[in-house]
């Protein structure tokens, strides 16, 4: 069964997920279906509805991959700086409501917290840089490190052996459906979907996991 609630008594390990979880994924969306097609249509001197049609098309051929989140790959492939274009805009990189909140209470709970993010090492630093999360974590893990990304079961695997957390004592909360269905796979207990990962687009809740749209929901109650 994996829509149900977290029971704070029996989670030792929490492992949560960056963009759209605990970042507001506006960013992501509008860097990568706004801004690069954008900047690709000027120097390929297209119109902005082709860079797009021709980016997401591309972009989708990758997905679930781990150039999918590899900056130096896309830098290749589409002719632009990504990591420069990035900072270009890293104004709009934001925390999401009731996260620091979230963190330290569990934090306080004697809990271990690990971020897990498919995310580039570049956008992992950009993004630690401008939110000051690091700090919040135990570890801090990239699917890049971890030799998969976590919509396969190898990062699980790999995880497990860095950090020795019990699936059955673990809670995973993530704003992708696909790595939910990878960690149930391989046993993770605790499953929360994020149902509003971006605050510039509606919620979509899920029948199959737990869902909330913000971490007040799940907060733990400190005795």
């Amino acid at each position: 069964m994996t829509n149900i609630p977290p029971d704070w008594n029996s989670i030792e390990v929490v492992l949560l997920d960056m963009d759209g979880t605990l970042l507001d994924k506006h960013f992501d969306d509008h860097f990568w279906e706004e801004y690069v097609p954008r900047r690709y249509a000027e120097i390929h001197g297209l119109s902005i509805r082709e860079a797009t049609d021709r980016l997401l098309e591309h972009y989708r051929a990758h997905e679930g991959t781990l150039n999918w989140t590899d900056l130096d790959f896309w830098s290749d492939q589409l002719g632009l700086d990504i990591p420069a274009l990035k900072r270009q805009v890293d104004h709009l990189i934001a925390v999401h409501p009731h996260v620091v909140p979230f963190l330290d209470a569990v934090r306080r709970m004697g809990k271990k917290i690990y971020l897990v993010t498919n995310a580039h090492g570049k956008t992992l630093d950009l993004k630690m840089e401008k939110t000051s999360l690091s700090g919040k974590f135990h570890g801090i893990y990239t699917s890049h490190e971890l030799g998969a990304p976590k919509e396969q079961r190898r990062c699980w695997e790999v995880l497990r052996y860095r950090t020795g957390f019990d699936p059955e004592r673990t809670l995973l909360a993530e704003d992708t459906l696909a790595i939910l269905e990878s960690a149930a796979g391989f046993g993770i207990r605790y499953l929360v979907y994020i149902a509003k990962s971006s605050s510039s687009r509606p919620a979509g809740r899920s029948t199959r996991f737990y869902s909330i749209d913000t971490f007040r929901e799940i907060m733990p109650e400190e005795r």
